[in-house]
């Protein structure tokens, strides 16, 4: 069974369509219910960890150390608070920060660790410019639409930005509205300038935290901490809509199949063309026995969305399984045309390079897997499989590259 779910680090988080049914302009769509009567409390046990985001923009004494620091403070006055902070944080500055995407962190955890995903980067560079006084607006990046994987839970991904703005004199905000702006986007896809952005306000920055803590936590079997996490992220916004799915899944994982269903009906109450709404809602749907409306769900996918996340990556794992090494290439380099920054796509697309004799291919493809990965663990793997590579043909003898 595929579950799909959202994780705001990188790319886009859910495709839109047309929902299954329309209703005539005279009927009045009753309003979606509220979410408290979504809850169901009592199923699960309480979270082995605090849950909530009163910290998430809280400055660390470590932070505002540094912050105070001669290295800091001499940035911002060479280059103004806008490109001073950037500079101090990011250009080749005494932090040297790397990108992770295995946990969402605070802005004091993300300082603390030196490391973050795309989310917690920005919290972290927002918590510092808003101290320096620097006003902060975030913005979703409408960018085209990947996918990652852990196990059978598939997480579509939202890339967000920030964008700085210059904090003028009291006297000069009088005569102009016009002031300097600065947008930092980390993992900046290309050509992102011509991308169409869209406002968030800070509640939804605090809501995809919530939601990316509920997903972490899914991805680890961590069922009950995950509903208290997206609890959250659908108590602290009620029109995130992903919050709703990552709660229908978790009520999905646990069992509580009705449960889910309800969850997923009211998200797509707020958000009827859901794509990622209404391929969750199919197997349960079918697991209540509700069997026809699935199948009228599932055809409607079908013809506006023919080709869901990893269906050619798939195919080309069941192609791999049965030898078929030329019809696993095809496939792969299917899905890295139209993912080309996953990590995973690469690797096998090498793998398949390789068994089919063309050692140079699956170097550069595994070279990309490395280039692209977003985790340690990932970058250790391509890693090791690229210096079996370079020992040549010799060297893989009877050693196996998956």
């Amino acid at each position: 069974m595929t579950i799909l779910a959202n994780l705001t680090t990188k790319l886009a988080a859910a495709l839109l369509a047309p929902l299954l049914f329309t209703a005539c302009a005279s009927v009045r769509v009753p309003a979606p219910p509220p979410a408290t009567q979504l809850f169901s409390d009592a199923a699960f046990k309480p979270a082995s960890e605090p849950v909530g985001a009163a910290d998430l923009f809280t400055l660390s004494p470590a932070m505002r150390a540094y912050l105070n620091s001669p290295a800091f403070m001499s940035q911002v006055r060479l280059k103004g608070a806008q490109h001073g902070l950037v500079a101090a944080l990011y250009q080749k500055g005494e932090l040297k920060l790397e990108y992770e995407s295995t946990r969402t962190r605070t802005a004091a955890e993300t300082y603390d660790a030196r490391v973050g995903n795309c989310l917690s980067l920005v919290v972290m560079t927002a918590a510092f410019a808003r101290e320096l006084g620097v006003p902060v607006t975030y913005q979703n990046v409408m960018v085209d639409h990947t996918w990652s994987r852990a196990g059978n839970l598939y997480f579509g991904s939202s890339h967000v930005n920030l964008v700085l703005t210059e904090a003028a004199p009291e006297f000069q905000r009088i005569y102009s509205n016009v002031r300097a702006t600065l947008t930092i986007d980390f993992l900046r896809p290309k050509d992102s300038d011509d991308f169409i952005t869209h406002p968030l306000e800070e509640r939804d920055i605090v809501a995809m935290y919530l939601n990316n803590r509920a997903a972490e936590a899914l991805a680890q079997e961590r069922i009950d901490d995950a509903y208290w996490w997206a609890r959250e992220a659908v108590s602290q916004n009620p029109g995130f809509v992903t919050g709703y799915n990552t709660l229908a899944v978790v009520y999905q994982r646990r069992g509580e199949t009705a449960l889910a269903e309800r969850v997923f009906r009211a998200a797509l109450d707020r958000e009827p063309e859901n794509t990622v709404v209404m391929h969750n809602l199919v197997p349960v749907l079918a697991a209540l026995g509700k069997t026809d409306e699935s199948n009228q769900i599932k055809a409607r996918l079908a013809v506006i969305e023919p080709h869901p996340p990893f269906y050619y990556f798939n195919r080309g794992m069941t192609a791999m399984e049965k030898g078929d090494f030329e019809g696993a290439r095809k496939l792969f380099a299917k899905e890295v045309k139209r993912a080309p920054y996953y990590h995973e796509f690469h690797f096998w697309l090498g793998i398949a390079h390789w068994r089919l004799g063309d050692g140079r291919s699956a170097h550069a493809e595994l070279k990309l897997a490395l280039d692209t990965s977003t985790t340690n663990a990932s970058s250790q793997r391509y890693s090791a499989k690229l210096s079996q590579l370079k020992g040549g043909p010799s060297a893989l003898t009877g050693k196996r590259l998956h």
